[in-house]
């Protein structure tokens, strides 16, 4: 496993952080899963405050108290359930965050999280705000470093230049390539880590029947998965192939990828030790289709 550090921080980060998103209910059957990537060289486990209404942090709190000092907690806030449970609203206001750590803190069973991420943003928000309440918790303690996950050019812009963020968590895939068109040259520029989401596009680059996904139509879906077939053999399969694909980018601190069985483990360890896409193989994948682009929020 490699390890790599997000932007300016003194984080060590492997190079697959588990995203805790797909975990069951089961307490018992997320430890053991959570132990065994511990045990596999992944270090970074990646939750939020309302996944499964605060039950996702909990789990993964009763995992990890015991090797604490193992690993990197990175939880995100900004979301707010709404009261009668029928959908979230949008809270980045400074009291709300600084009243939602509390709960994630109690919830994880740590008194620091070393990698606070705002799960959202817009254009329009109280962005210093937001900025002060992450530098507050900073000074108190209860954050190590903080970051935001946006997949908005115009916010992830306003963070960059206003705040000390360590990084941007935005999705990349095969079949989501928008970030190369700025992001990733804005972040690399200022030393700001790239954490990245959906290397397998909901599955569909990894066996899934092809359907439209965002400006791809079913037929493009099928031709890029079929291109990541052709090229996975023996050493990789498709899946593998794909998330080497955003693996392979150089201005990509890690890849959070949703595990939920011991086989889809298994799966992502083998992928970090399988021999890495040649730059031949790299420019098939990317001649397969037309490069989409950020249409809104630029």
């Amino acid at each position: 496993m490699k390890y790599h550090t997000p932007g300016k921080s003194t984080l060590s980060v492997s190079e697959v952080v588990f995203g805790c998103m797909s975990l069951g209910r089961d307490d018992d059957a997320n430890a053991m899963l959570i132990h065994e990537a511990i045990d596999s060289g992944i270090n970074c486990f990646d939750t939020a405050n309302i996944y499964q209404d605060g039950f996702n942090e909990e789990t993964l709190g009763k995992a990890i108290k015991e090797k604490r000092s193992k690993v990197i907690i990175a939880t995100k806030v900004g979301n707010r359930r709404r009261p009668d449970g029928k959908g979230l609203d949008w809270d980045p206001r400074k009291e709300h965050m600084l009243t939602e750590v509390e709960e994630s803190l109690k919830r994880l069973q740590t008194d620091y999280i070393d990698l606070y991420q705002l799960h959202g943003g817009t254009i329009d928000d109280p962005i210093d705000e937001t900025i002060e309440a992450f530098e507050i918790l900073k000074q108190q303690g209860k954050i190590r470093f903080y970051g935001i996950s946006s997949i908005r050019p115009n916010v992830i812009r306003e963070y960059v230049q206003r705040a000390a963020i360590v990084s941007v968590m935005m999705q990349y895939s095969l079949l989501d390539r928008r970030p190369e068109e700025t992001c990733f040259s804005l972040l690399e520029e200022n030393r700001i880590g790239i954490l990245t989401r959906g290397s397998l596009a909901g599955g569909l680059l990894a066996g899934k029947h092809a359907n439209p996904y965002l400006n791809y139509d079913e037929d493009q879906v099928y031709k890029m998965a079929s291109a990541v077939q052709a090229i996975s053999g023996l050493q990789r399969n498709a899946s593998q192939t794909a998330l080497q694909f955003v693996l392979a980018r150089q201005e990509v601190t890690a890849a959070v990828v949703g595990i939920r069985t011991p086989e889809q483990l298994r799966d992502i360890i083998a992928a970090t030790l399988a021999p890495p896409l040649t730059e031949n193989e790299i420019a098939y994948l990317r001649s397969q289709l037309p490069v989409n682009y950020y249409e809104l929020h630029r």
